[in-house]
């Protein structure tokens, strides 16, 4: 475990010195802009690859063994749709013979087993998990295993496990002082890439091939894309951003359309991608620095680089993207299209680096809308990341926030990109069909719902949109949260585009086939009827535990 002193938190109080602070005043504060609720800053907190029930199987109810950090809920906790309510802890589908060797119940992971293997979340494997609504096929599909262990923990079984509040502290205790959904989805199957996209864009289609490896004649069902039907491709799986420096050269792509970035460029609302170890420029302290600057993690027990290209939302679409990683301007220009002498572009082009979140925090310009991205040791990522060291950088963020004049008017959404094919019991019937001969698997060979093809880019129907997807976790933490709440309306990623629109752009939505224009609305969530809670909830990122004080 790293050295209490909060790594964040070092960086929120020297954040000052690592931009060269502006002179004029034409940024220094964002836009004005009125909005349809209370909620003036918005903080999308994008963590990586977890499903719904491997971290709230048991909620509100934890294991609490000797040695690990009790949590005990609050006796009016809701009840949620977890595996213990659907009574699947102790008789599975997934523990029948058609999963072979690996055929295994639910089980609890301790923090000792924090550091687990990356399941297989490809876009038709996870489709093959779910069978057609069965949900019965997880560890022939989508399980992997790492040596080592014990029981399931060494097989491809080891996709059944779950975390309670004994590891995962922090969030459960946010759901149980904010408000929580068990009822949001990916918009489509798949892994990161198409996740990332589906949050600013709600649209995978459109995609244009810049550089590619692969023949078309042997593609197979991992590849990143498919022929969407109408002359065009849908991302499907994991590919690097074009012309990002730190992308794999010989795979990259851009994606045609438009991302909320471009619209709220287009009302002159402040904005920014904050992403760790965007910054090319920073040395860790191992001397790492570049596209290759690195941390390195006991828990997963490796060094682990920070920056992921094809984890950055904003990096594929030409009017967005900051190819280079130019720096800002200046602090005060950091979430504004033109720095600080009101006519020439920032060079940042709205992509920052975490740092740049806690220096604009710090300076009280705090953007209207912030997705931020921790470094990959951090970002809960299997293989990579776990949930202790993703719960540490999150509760860093949380706690800098709640620490500012800006928390009565802010609302920090804590999702994920896609469930990293871990098991998740829920399912959603599949109504955007698609009909790719090969990729699609999830009711029957080429196969995947019922109703109409979604549109592309170009309004006509594609293939290679399957979903709504896997379930993950959703929390708003906010002091318009409602209080100790689970929604149980289905919202998917581009809910939270939704938001963003209705919000600040009076309903403005991005055409071209976005699911924000059907997404269900996340406003019930919140209670704007209600005074703010505005006491603060600081929890020590090392345990999830309550504190004091910042």
């Amino acid at each position: 475990m790293r050295n209490e002193t909060s790594f964040f938190r070092a960086l929120m109080l020297s954040a000052s010195l690592l931009v060269p602070l502006g002179t004029a005043a034409h940024a220094a504060a964002p836009h004005a802009a009125e909005t349809a609720t209370p909620i003036r800053h918005l903080i999308v907190l994008y963590d990586e690859n977890v499903s719904f029930d491997h971290y709230f199987a048991t909620y509100p109810h934890a294991a609490n063994p000797p040695g690990e950090p009790a949590f005990v809920a609050r006796p009016d906790t809701p009840v949620a749709n977890t595996l213990a309510a659907a009574g699947l802890l102790t008789s599975n589908p997934n523990a029948g013979p058609i999963n072979g060797r690996n055929a295994a119940l639910p089980f609890r992971l301790d923090r000792t087993q924090a550091a687990t293997a990356d399941q297989n979340h490809a876009y038709t494997a996870e489709q093959m998990a779910y069978d057609g609504g069965k949900a019965d096929l997880f560890p022939l599909y989508t399980g992997r295993g790492t040596p080592g262990g014990v029981a399931a923990f060494a097989t491809r079984g080891q996709v059944m496990g779950y975390y309670d509040g004994n590891t995962v502290a922090a969030l459960w205790r946010y759901a149980q002082r904010f408000a929580m959904s068990d009822a949001t989805y990916t918009d489509t199957y798949g892994p990161s890439t198409p996740g990332a996209l589906e949050v600013v864009s709600g649209q995978t289609n459109g995609m244009q091939i810049v550089a590619t490896t692969q023949k078309p004649a042997t593609r197979q069902i991992s590849s990143p894309y498919i022929a969407d039907g109408q002359g065009g491709w849908t991302m499907i799986n994991d590919i690097d951003p074009a012309h990002d420096v730190c992308s794999v050269p010989g795979d990259q792509v851009l994606m045609r359309g438009r991302n909320i970035g471009d619209l709220l460029n287009a009302a002159d609302i402040s904005w920014g991608g904050f992403m760790g170890g965007f910054d090319l420029g920073l040395h860790n302290p191992d001397g790492s620095t570049g596209c290759q600057r690195a941390t390195p993690s006991p828990v997963v027990g490796d060094t682990i680089v920070d920056y992921i290209p094809h984890h950055n939302w904003f990096q594929y679409y030409p009017s967005t993207a900051n190819p280079t990683h130019a720096r800002p301007a200046s602090t005060d220009a950091i979430g504004h299209t033109f720095d600080a002498d009101g006519t020439t572009r920032d060079p940042a082009n709205h992509e920052y680096d975490l740092h740049d979140f806690f220096a604009v925090l710090r300076a009280g310009h705090l953007p209207a809308v912030s997705f931020l991205k921790l470094p990959a040791y951090q970002d809960g990522h299997a293989g990579y990341s776990d949930p202790l060291d993703e719960q540490h950088g999150m509760v860093d963020i949380i706690n800098a926030v709640q620490h500012r004049p800006e928390w009565k008017d802010t609302a920090i959404i804590i999702a994920w990109d896609d469930s990293d094919g871990w098991y998740d019991h829920a399912f959603t019937p599949t109504t955007r069909a698609s009909s790719d001969a090969e990729t699609d698997q999830l009711n029957g060979p080429g196969r995947c719902g019922t109703g109409p093809r979604p549109a592309g880019v170009d309004g006509k129907p594609v293939n290679g949109r399957c979903g709504p997807g896997t379930r993950i976790p959703l929390i708003v933490v906010s002091p318009w949260a409602r209080t100790n709440h689970v929604g149980h309306t289905l919202l998917t990623q581009s809910s939270i585009t939704r938001f963003i629109e209705d919000n600040w752009l009076g309903g403005a939505r991005l055409g071209g086939g976005s699911f924000d224009a059907d997404a269900a609305d996340l406003s019930g969530l919140f209670d704007f009827t209600q005074p703010p809670r505005l006491d603060p909830l600081y929890l020590d990122p090392r345990t999830g535990a309550p504190q004091q004080r910042y």
